[in-house]
């Protein structure tokens, strides 16, 4: 699975046309919440009377999919223009260790976010709301509907107005939702609207990653350091559901309280580290220079 990711978004991104690298990207991003939304309804309906070896058995019908992609999608033209033998991948990532460091940093913010917002929220909606956990499933599969049309929005608007921009405003708009979204209220209709918004800033966000981390990535280890910058950060983000299951069990925060305290605390980490970073909307994916 961590493979896929890296080399999915690079093959990607060195298909499209720079033009429509924006839009591209948050589709590309989308596949994430739409597996989240598939795996909500399975979940809904199918964990009451199957229980949940049979839902983790679903999930392997969409990962053959893998297999036919791998067959037929062809080479991305960058790729095939640049065959000559290649440095070594990590002496690459070595030689650009400042921007491998920044990418690094920023990972870990984007899946602090991500999982600091969504690992623990069907528990939330379980254990605080009291709500059964089949309708509890089915509320969390709202989240991912936000998700989807954020990804694609400022996947598209970054294309316009810039990849750190819309990043930023994505980011800051997450914080004035956190409230609504955890603290508001218990009315599960309305749960499933803030779930909604919470997630479109979340994952609007994200939409823009993919690009991003391609343009930035040096063009002789695009194969690789999307990927591996991308599963960095997952791995110092770790530790984030157990943070908040301390302050919880052992310091007796609610859900509330811990699911806004590190989902606030990384779109504020976001927002501020992004802007230290460079741009490189405009690169040529096969020479790694600006685009004439």
């Amino acid at each position: 699975m961590g493979g896929e990711w890296g080399l999915g978004a690079s093959l990607t991104m060195e298909h499209v046309k720079p033009e429509a690298r924006g839009f591209v990207s948050g589709l590309l991003q989308t596949g994430y919440p739409t597996g989240g939304l598939i795996a909500g309804l399975v979940t809904g309906f199918m964990l009451p009377h199957f229980g949940w070896r049979a839902c983790v058995m679903v999930s392997v019908i969409p990962a053959l999919l893998v297999l036919y992609i791998r067959r037929n999608v062809p080479e991305s033209p960058s790729f095939e223009q640049s065959r000559a033998p290649k440095d070594n991948t990590f002496a690459v990532i070595r030689s650009h260790w400042g921007i491998a460091l920044f990418a690094i940093l920023v990972m870990t913010g984007f899946n602090t976010l991500s999982h600091g917002s969504q690992d623990l929220y069907p528990k939330f909606l379980r254990e605080q709301i009291h709500l059964a956990p089949a309708f509890a499933s089915f509320i969390g599969s709202v989240g991912p509907l936000g998700a989807i049309l954020g990804g694609l929005t400022f996947g598209t608007l970054s294309q316009r107005i810039g990849r750190r921009r819309a990043i930023t405003i994505s980011s800051v708009l997450v914080l004035p939702m956190i409230y609504f979204w955890v603290f508001f209220t218990t009315n599960p209709a309305l749960l499933a609207v803030t779930a909604f918004t919470l997630q479109f800033a979340v994952q609007g966000a994200w939409g823009v990653v993919p690009a991003h981390l391609n343009e930035l990535s040096p063009h002789d280890a695009r194969g690789t350091f999307p990927g591996f910058v991308y599963q960095l950060g997952n791995l110092f983000a770790a530790g984030i559901v157990l943070v908040q299951g301390t302050l919880i069990d052992d310091y007796h925060w609610t859900f509330a309280q811990a699911l806004a305290l590190m989902t606030g605390l990384a779109a504020l980490l976001i927002a501020a580290l992004i802007n230290f970073g460079p741009e490189a909307r405009e690169i040529d994916m096969a020479t790694g220079k600006p685009a004439r």
